[in-house]
């Protein structure tokens, strides 16, 4: 027993360090490891596990959408990124440079990828040439590099790992509807897949994209009450066309610029998963995306045919699940704990009693419910129960986020609510860049999105007291 209470007093308790509380779990879970190189993760085979479950599903609503897998270069010439300024300037101190090849200095220093808009520009440039070229719906998987000061693993690394859509259009409708579009696609993603509930939203001018003409946010609340930027989709308008040169011909025989789109999500999911799902005792995987569905501990395995039958539940239950059998001489009791620390929606505990009853006992990892389950029934038992924690993990979720969203009428009320509670604070706001920034000096809170579905709280800016435009959510983010 005192290896077992050792193990789970591994992780920080959250409400004790909610910093170490993630960190314990990143490491212990065996999710990550830190590399030589700071701000770079390893990510070891249960955590990769979990993006490629993520990317298994985005992928395939991609392509249902129509959008086809490219592969762009890692390196970007510097003339290159430098021909759309406000672009440039956005990403220029996150730049990571290359200028020697062997111990030969480049005659043009390269970029290494911070995000891939102007190769996919020159690309297009280059391609598209009649309305019958159009639309172009790329998206590429790859790893990107952003010189950050301060790293965490999967909220912000150097390097990470991410999808990035790139499309271009004929006119500025289809281009809009691309980016809204791809913004349910994240949003249906995070709600249906990781039971991450979102606000759907419009960036502010001082918070959207560099070069783009509009960006929009899927906005998550983890557990300490700070916001995460889930996901983001751009309409670039025709800004990087005019950049770069990207026209075509339409039926009229006019030379016309096109209308693009970007839009992407990074491992920056995993963190939220942990963040929003997890407790004290470690990980809670939502069943969608958890490598292990279900772990089969057998009890007393030295028993004759406890093992067998423990193979045969393997076999049946991998119709319907991802199941692993954990037949290691590990005790009983540190299976337990290794598995509620990786997550594992389901424990199956099955001994010599449970065989001579026709039974199995199930474990699910979200509320440590046990059910009596015959083993005739597992299949059906299983699926049902798998379903019915996906369900739960979001529920649970969209009911902190609505204990943790408050309302505020003036600044005072905005303050006083920003120093003493964590969570979304929904104001008005009278849309100018000033008043903006003086939430962010006097409560220390940016607006985290403009929502499409909005409530009307005041007349009046909750900032300066003139007339408001719109109701935004604020928050302290990751």
């Amino acid at each position: 027993m005192g290896k077992n209470k050792k193990f789970v007093e591994a992780i920080t308790s959250m409400s004790e360090d909610f910093a170490k509380w993630y960190t314990d779990i990143v490491k212990k879970a065996e999710l990550v490891d830190y590399s030589s190189v700071k701000g770079c993760m390893i990510i070891r085979p249960y955590g990769y596990a979990i993006w490629e479950n993520i990317q298994k599903d985005l992928d395939g609503r991609l392509k249902a959408t129509g959008h086809e897998n490219v592969y762009m270069p890692i390196f970007i010439p510097e003339s290159l990124l430098q021909k759309e300024k406000d672009h440039v300037e956005g990403f220029a101190p996150e730049v990571a440079w290359v200028t020697h090849g062997g111990t030969e200095e480049l005659t043009e220093k390269l970029c290494v990828r911070p995000t891939s808009e102007t190769l996919f520009c020159e690309h297009y440039a280059k391609i598209v040439q009649s309305y019958n070229d159009l639309p172009k719906l790329y998206n590429q998987w790859c790893s990107v590099v952003r010189w950050e000061k301060t790293t965490r693993p999967f909220l912000r690394t150097t390097e990470f790992l991410w999808q990035e859509g790139h499309t271009v259009h004929a006119t500025p409708e289809e281009a809009q509807k691309e980016t809204i579009d791809m913004l349910n696609v994240y949003a249906d993603l995070c709600e249906q897949t990781l039971a991450i509930p979102v606000i759907k939203g419009q960036k502010t001018e001082k918070e959207k994209f560099a070069g783009a003409s509009a960006t929009y946010t899927i906005e998550s609340l983890m557990h300490d009450g700070k916001a995460l930027q889930s996901g983001t989709s751009h309409n670039f308008g025709d800004n990087f066309a005019k950049a770069f040169g990207i026209q075509y011909t339409d039926k009229n025989g006019t030379l016309q610029y096109v209308h693009q789109t970007s839009w992407g999500v990074t491992t920056r999911l995993i963190g939220a998963i942990i963040m929003v799902h997890g407790d004290d005792s470690g990980l809670v995987l939502p069943p969608r995306i958890a490598p292990i569905q279900v772990v089969i501990v057998p009890i007393a395995q030295h028993k004759e045919g406890v093992l067998d039958k423990a193979n045969e539940l393997k076999d049946k239950i991998a119709k319907v699940a991802r199941v692993k059998l954990d037949d290691s001489d590990k005790m009983p009791g540190w299976k337990f704990n290794e598995y509620e620390m990786k997550g594992v929606p389901v424990r199956l505990e099955v001994g010599p009693k449970d065989i001579e009853n026709n039974q199995v006992v199930l474990v699910r990892r979200d509320t440590r419910e046990k059910a009596v389950v015959s083993m005739d029934e597992l299949e059906e038992k299983l699926s049902a129960l798998l379903e019915d924690i996906q369900k739960s993990l979001l529920e649970k979720a969209r009911t902190l986020r609505d204990e943790k969203t408050y309302v505020a009428h003036n600044m005072e009320e905005f303050k006083e609510t920003a120093d003493n509670k964590s969570g979304f604070i929904k104001a008005m706001w009278c849309g100018s860049r000033e008043c903006e920034e003086k939430i962010k000096e006097i409560a220390g809170t940016t607006s985290r999105c403009i929502p499409f579905e909005q409530e009307h709280i005041e007349d009046k800016c909750v900032c300066c007291g003139k007339e408001a435009k719109h109701m935004v959510y604020w928050g302290k983010a990751y």
